[in-house]
């Protein structure tokens, strides 16, 4: 299956029609008749295959030719637009409903093999007894050595009901150990953490945006209770998705009838202004927004409705400046279509979508280059100047400290992950308090020397927070679950902890917009 960039993939495709007439929108341009002129360039093109086919010196795969050039024709259109063939069509609609049928494990490839990662509480595989840092080692007797981890799911996933026979390598145990386990219907959930990471402030982590997303937050939200003081709404890395799963998420903070974000296209149906649906009067906490360079398309058109509105103070780096919207057309045999109809703007009215017209789209996606200065200046509800052109503009910008020379060797190598499965072999038993201690310290630096990790004293010296710190995550992850875990990752997050620390800053925010909205009301 061809390989695209996440934020190609993911949603980038907003289906704005989702609001008027189901999922796939507006067919009406799909079923259209082309003009004469088409219809002579069309046969042209026929033709073109046509020769190729009987003449070329290779032979030609006729699908293949067909769907790259379509892909070719949408890329010259702009770098969102974009052809499902029927396999990758399937599993994006799979995304978005926010389910599939497997065994229910996080995996990644490590050291050269398919590992779990972490097994999510009570799927098939969880309660078989799928641990942490299992390596996959067959599938169906079939060696797994070399599969991309693409490759490893595909032949996982399955049909509700089905058997996959898989071969586990586990640390300490000389054997395989070998597993039947039948495919179940697995959660895909958008909203991985919520939890309390203070006293009464909550932290909610929302990954995607799909048809789940809107009841996962509210679930979310209940979760955390009526009493909040603070939230810190994590979007960093999310690429989008779902247009009505982002006003879903944007409703529950924002009051009813408030904008949520405006479309305008060249087509008279779409054109469309999102109100908050239902909006909420009782949540009075303030919150901090964290974007980064991977939150785009629905990430923004959340964080640029909560900053315009002066809801919520938006922290970290600037956003990746997605303001066009697609429509998603079904095709014949089982394809799709996402092409974009409109662009969109905040509630001040700004177009955020970055320049792609005088760039690669490699430099594009990858935000190589010179970036343009923001083309334009607004306000948000308060009177703050607020910038479009260019992403969403964070009100505290803060970036994330690059690994270090030794922190990269380290990850790169799965160092701390290998190293805490081998450790849990020979200390049986959960410590909660997990430090590690000196000792512990001394037998990683042994890992590292047996596993020809090349350092000196002076790198793990200088770096003895940060290899604490991801040992206690690995130890957490291995024996409780990841929710546990991720709290233990973000105590070292620079930008939770300022998100922390300006949770006073942003309740002032929301105070002072709300006396500016009451004298507006007069």
């Amino acid at each position: 299956m061809k390989k695209y960039h996440p934020l190609t993939f993911a949603i980038i495709i907003i289906a704005i029609a989702s609001l008027a007439g189901g999922f796939w929108g507006n067919r009406v341009q799909a079923t259209s008749k082309p003009s004469a002129d088409v219809n002579e360039l069309l046969k042209i093109y026929s033709q073109v295959v046509s020769i190729a086919e009987d003449n070329y010196a290779d032979e030609v795969d006729g699908q293949k030719t067909i769907y790259d050039s379509i892909r070719g024709m949408l890329k010259t259109l702009d770098p969102h637009s974009n052809f499902f063939d029927p396999k990758s069509f399937a599993q994006f609609r799979e995304d978005q409903r926010g389910n599939f049928y497997g065994l229910g494990i996080t995996i990644a490839i490590r050291n050269a093999k398919p590992t779990v990662i972490a097994p999510i509480p009570g799927t098939p595989a969880y309660r078989l007894g799928i641990r942490s840092g299992d390596i996959i080692a067959k599938i169906e007797k079939a060696s797994t050595d070399g599969l991309a981890i693409q490759d490893v799911v595909e032949k996982l996933r399955g049909p509700k009901g089905t058997t996959v026979n898989i071969s586990i390598q586990r640390e300490g145990i000389p054997e395989l150990l070998e597993f039947a386990i039948v495919r179940d219907e697995i959660p895909h959930y958008s909203v991985p953490f919520t939890f309390f990471i203070r006293p009464k402030v909550g932290y909610i982590r929302i990954d995607t945006f799909t048809e789940t997303t809107e009841k996962e937050i509210s679930d979310s939200l209940k979760k955390l209770g009526n009493d909040l003081e603070g939230l810190i709404l994590d979007l960093r890395g999310n690429p989008g998705g779902y247009l009505q799963a982002a006003i879903g998420v944007a409703d529950k903070f924002l009051k009813s009838g408030q904008s949520v974000l405006v479309t305008k296209g060249r087509l008279a149906s779409a054109n469309h202004s999102y109100p908050a649906p239902r909006g909420t009067d009782s949540s009075n906490f303030p919150m901090v927004v964290l974007i980064n360079s991977g939150s785009a398309s629905a990430s923004e058109i959340v964080a640029g409705a909560i900053q315009d509105h002066d809801r919520g103070l938006i922290l970290g780096e600037t956003s990746f400046g997605k303001g066009l919207v697609q429509t998603v057309f079904p095709l014949s045999q089982g394809a799709g279509v996402s092409l974009t109809t409109a662009k969109w703007y905040t509630p001040s009215g700004r177009l955020i979508q970055r320049d792609y017209a005088h760039k690669s789209f490699y430099d594009y996606y990858y935000n190589k280059g010179k970036e343009t200065p923001p083309t334009e200046i607004k306000t948000t509800d308060s009177g703050r100047e607020v910038y479009g052109g260019g992403g969403i503009n964070p009100d505290i910008k803060m970036e994330i400290p690059k690994p270090n020379r030794f922190q990269t060797l380290l990850l790169s190598k799965t160092s701390l992950f290998k190293f805490i499965r081998s450790y849990n072999v020979t200390h049986s038993g959960y410590d909660k308090n997990f430090g590690p201690s000196e000792s512990v310290l001394n037998e990683f630096r042994g890992f590292l020397v047996n596993d020809k990790v090349e350092y000196e004293e002076v790198d793990f010296s200088t770096n003895l927070d940060f290899i604490k710190r991801q040992l206690r995550y690995e130890y957490v992850l291995a024996h409780t679950s990841q929710e546990e875990a991720q709290k233990v990752f973000l105590e070292g997050d620079v930008q939770v902890n300022k998100a922390l620390e300006v949770l006073p800053q942003a309740r002032a925010l929301f105070q002072n917009a709300k006396k500016v909205a009451s004298k507006n009301d007069r």
